[in-house]
């Protein structure tokens, strides 16, 4: 199992963002988590990532707990930015490089044309969906076997939007990698969704394989987020 988690909760001063999720996520697979903004999903993947910690309950990634190991090979993609504007975009990948062991520049190069950014270009004069078609080419630039995607689209223009998501389908190694992209743009994604988990208030209110559920509430996933996640 790639993804175990077991009665994980999490709370901020005041607060509970995470109540007693538990989720079981089969190598290879690509789970949607839906949910409106401030239902948990973003710190639900920080916590896979390992840049928060859980209040209490088990999180296991491959059998492993969370920590510098598995690091390694889980891509993040956080829904801020997470680069320096200072930077050249090519300076930025080759300073991420770095970091992962198996990281391919020439792959990288590859996805920087896929994407359409010029690599002499500072970071800071990108605009945000130029950045987040850079999110997504460095999260393919090496053969990492967890990607966590928080809110790709989120702000995205449409050009960008479509960049994304075609990378998205060319990209992803079908059986060997293991994809979870928080999302509320649930329209744009739902044909790419093989399961999916929708996240209300800091708990799961549905899962499932996304076909069953189209299929047992004649709904399609838009539907059925307006039903039963706001």
């Amino acid at each position: 199992m790639m993804v175990h988690i077991q009665d994980m909760w999490k709370r901020y001063p005041g607060t509970w963002a995470l109540r007693g999720i538990s989720l079981d996520v089969e190598k290879g697979r690509v789970l949607g988590v839906l949910g409106e903004n401030g239902s948990g999903k973003s710190t639900m993947l920080r916590i896979l990532a390992g840049v928060t910690h859980p209040t209490k309950g088990t999180v296991l990634l491959n059998g492993q707990e969370v920590g510098v190991e598995t690091k390694k090979w889980v891509a993040y993609l956080p829904e801020v930015n997470p680069f320096y504007d200072w930077m050249r975009v090519m300076e930025q990948v080759e300073f991420l490089s770095v970091f992962y062991p198996e990281w391919d520049m020439n792959k990288a190069r590859q996805m920087i044309d896929f994407m359409g950014l010029d690599g002499d270009k500072k970071v800071g004069a990108l605009s945000r969906g130029q950045k987040g078609r850079l999110k997504v080419a460095c999260a393919f630039s090496w053969p990492s076997e967890l990607v966590l995607m928080d809110e790709p689209l989120a702000g995205i223009d449409p050009p960008s939007r479509k960049k994304i998501l075609e990378a998205l389908f060319h990209e992803y190694r079908f059986g060997e990698q293991t994809i979870m992209m928080s999302t509320h743009m649930v329209h744009e994604v739902g044909e790419f969704i093989e399961d999916v988990i929708f996240v209300k208030e800091g708990e799961i209110a549905l899962s499932g394989n996304a076909d069953a559920l189209r299929e047992e509430r004649d709904q399609s996933l838009s539907e059925m987020f307006e039903v039963v996640a706001m």
